[in-house]
């Protein structure tokens, strides 16, 4: 029997197992949101890489903030001080810079709010999904409630 593409693989729903080559926290993110994604019947098994995306962004996220804790957000920058023959003689204290982390920080959150909003991760995205799929209903009942009134498809 033929392989079916991929996304028929699994009846087209996401794998419940995480792929194998993800970061153990991105292994733990994906299977907290796969089980909600598949029960809201929105997200299919062709949008595994925008799911596997957003559990990337929140290795990072998670990463990025540990580095913080342990790091701080500035660290202190030095300017070394030589003699006349070029021996490091001692060090200058010449002010702060940003810890790399937060910028990783800051693009990890914006990533992971983008992906979420696309996969209907956000309070916001699953009331406008909520609002879509209501809508449709409801044009869809009225214009079989139409259909009744005026004696069907005649």
């Amino acid at each position: 029997m033929p392989k079916k593409p991929f996304y028929q693989q699994n009846d087209g729903h996401l794998s419940y197992d995480p792929p194998k080559h993800l970061e153990s926290l991105a292994k733990e993110c994906w299977r907290k949101v796969v089980p909600f994604l598949e029960e809201t019947k929105r997200v299919k098994r062709i949008d595994s890489m925008l799911v596997e995306s957003y559990c990337t962004q929140y290795q990072e996220y998670r990463d990025a903030y540990k580095t913080l804790i342990d790091e701080g957000a500035q660290q202190k920058v030095y300017r070394s001080l030589q003699n006349s023959e070029g021996k490091i003689i001692g060090k200058d204290f010449t002010g702060w810079k940003q810890n790399p982390a937060v910028g990783r920080l800051k693009e990890a959150t914006k990533n992971m709010s983008t992906l979420g909003i696309q996969l209907g991760l956000s309070p916001k995205s699953r009331e406008e999904l909520f609002k879509t799929v209501q809508s449709s209903e409801s044009k869809k009942s009225a214009t079989d409630k139409m259909k009744d009134f005026f004696g069907g498809d005649k």
